[in-house]
């Protein structure tokens, strides 16, 4: 008899949803970091700060805090890679992934692909730390001590 622990069966039902779902998570969390962000400085909210690269910058207190936004939400879809994907193998995939679609998202936005370096640092560092901590809880989930006598203990 084969051993049935971990066996991966292909689902690409599964696996296509679980790629909308963290792109749902991504932008819905963004958007609200965002939202959160803007209150703070009584700033005007509109898609160019989740499409547009130009305002990812270091020079404005604006572009600061839309990359600290972007950093919290590596951090929020770190969980939601913990919550709802589950293996630690798949966490650089889906990461991936979801950073891929939004340079596609950047990309037909700003009818070119993003030329500041800004933008690509914060979206690699975001990337690193989405993968990484994601992996990280969903390791720790999986490494998790498994009962192995459920019964009732004799003294012998």
């Amino acid at each position: 008899m084969a051993s049935h622990f971990r066996s991966y069966i292909w689902d690409p039902v599964l696996i296509v949803s679980q790629i909308v779902l963290m792109q749902c998570i991504y932008y819905s969390f963004l958007g609200l970091w965002l939202a959160g962000v803007d209150s703070l400085v009584q700033s005007s909210r509109s898609l160019d700060q989740i499409f547009s690269y130009e305002i990812l910058g270091f020079a404005t207190i604006h572009g600061r805090l839309s990359m600290m936004a972007f950093i919290l939400n590596s951090l929020t879809c770190a969980l939601g890679l913990w919550f709802f994907i589950r293996r630690g193998k798949q966490c650089l995939d889906f990461t991936v992934t979801v950073h891929f679609f939004h340079m596609i998202g950047c990309w037909i936005y700003n009818a070119h692909l993003p030329a500041a370096l800004s933008w690509w640092l914060v979206n690699i560092a975001c990337m690193a730390l989405m993968a990484v901590i994601g992996e990280y809880l969903c390791m720790r989930t999986e490494l998790r001590a498994i009962p192995v006598n459920s019964g009732p203990k004799s003294n012998l």
